[in-house]
Parts: C-alpha cells; structure tokens; sequence
C-alpha cells in the first residue's frame, strides 16, 4: 500500500537526487469533472508529499508533474498549483 509518505521514504532511502511525488495518471479519454478529480487528488499528495519531504530534505531535490492532461485550463491550474 502506497501513500505519498511512504513513496517520499522510499525514494529518500534509495539517495534519489530527484525526487518525485506520488501522483494520478488518468487516462487520455477521461471526462471532465474526473480529470478535475484527479487533479485536485494529485496536488493533495503533492502537500504531502512536500511535507514529508521538508522533514528531512537531505541536499534532494523534489519535482512535481503538471497534470491536467490536454486541458490547458487544467493544466494552467496545475501550473498554478
């Protein structure tokens, strides 16, 4: 079982120089308010992750994925984000 915790300890374990938040990746043909859904879950685990993160940042570097598919309004709010 997987936690965007348990993924920032896993990668930190293993000396990542990069590091990189456990996040959703929805399908191509997903409807709208789903895409919002898993926008919105992914930028929720990447607070955690960034929080955990923070705890012990170890000279590693931590990257977020923009998400919001090919909606540019999506993508722009994960810019945002």
């Amino acid at each position: 079982f997987l936690t965007p915790e348990s993924t920032v300890e896993a990668q930190k374990s293993y000396g990542a120089d990069i590091i990189i938040p456990l996040d959703q990746l929805p399908p191509y043909h997903i409807d709208r308010q789903k895409l919002v859904e898993s926008v919105d879950r992914s930028h929720r685990w990447e607070a955690r992750s960034l929080r955990k993160h923070l705890e012990d940042v170890k000279g590693q570097a931590m990257y977020c994925v923009v998400h919001g598919g090919v909606d540019v309004e999506m993508r722009t709010h994960s810019v945002d984000y």
